[in-house]
């Protein structure tokens, strides 16, 4: 068994086109997990300030959503990220907002979905990290694992099929909700950003998996 990578890539730039498209993907997978499980720290920061400028398509569903997060980007600080990141996702108490999928997919935290993720994830080979106080089924995670199926080296576990079936069955059944909270949040600021780009791109790649099996 072999464990999903314990952290996400480092996003620098993203230029889709050409033989780039699953490369930028997977970046953009790669980014939105590392944005969810933690707030960006100065790095990833000044990478936003001096180097994305550029929407991944002209045009296209996430160019107005990418201006959104470069600007919010660019418009925080490190303190203030880490402030918001903690009063909406962890807190004291209830978090005001929850990012676990088996909260929405059935109202509480540690369900059957929870279990079925569990499934999935072992019949593809993959264990949670023990160094992660978080479940399997915290969005990082899957979105994690989203990256980790479209860039992993290993072609019978990283396809395009599996792509389908773990994006339908733990991405795009929850994560749209966990961005609607968000958004109508009164207290988000970058993540409303953050919030309203991983949607953009949620409802992209369910068009790009429509298409296939059209």
């Amino acid at each position: 068994m072999t464990e999903a990578p314990a952290a996400p890539i480092h996003f620098a730039a993203v230029h889709a086109g050409d033989d780039s498209d699953e490369l930028a993907r997977a970046e953009l997978y790669g980014l939105l997990s590392q944005l969810w499980l933690a707030p960006p720290d100065a790095t990833l920061l000044e990478q936003f300030r001096v180097a994305v400028t550029e929407a991944p398509q002209a045009g296209g569903l996430l160019e107005a959503p990418w201006q959104a997060l470069v600007a919010a980007m660019r418009a925080t600080s490190v303190e203030a990220a880490a402030a918001e990141h903690e009063a909406l996702f962890y807190g004291v108490g209830k978090p005001e907002v929850f990012v676990y999928g088996s909260y929405y997919l059935s109202g509480f935290l540690h369900e059957r979905p929870l279990a079925a993720l569990r499934e999935s994830l072992a019949q593809l080979g993959l264990t949670r990290d023990a160094q992660r106080a978080e479940t399997e089924d915290h969005v990082a995670y899957v979105l994690e694992v989203m990256r980790y199926l479209i860039a992993g080296d290993d072609a019978g576990v990283c396809n395009l099929e599996q792509q389908r079936r773990f994006f339908r069955a733990h991405v795009q059944s929850w994560v749209e909700a966990l961005c609607e909270a968000v958004l109508a949040h009164p207290r988000a600021e970058l993540w409303r950003a953050v919030a309203g780009f991983t949607q953009a791109f949620v409802q992209v790649e369910t068009q790009a998996f429509d298409l296939l099996e059209t």
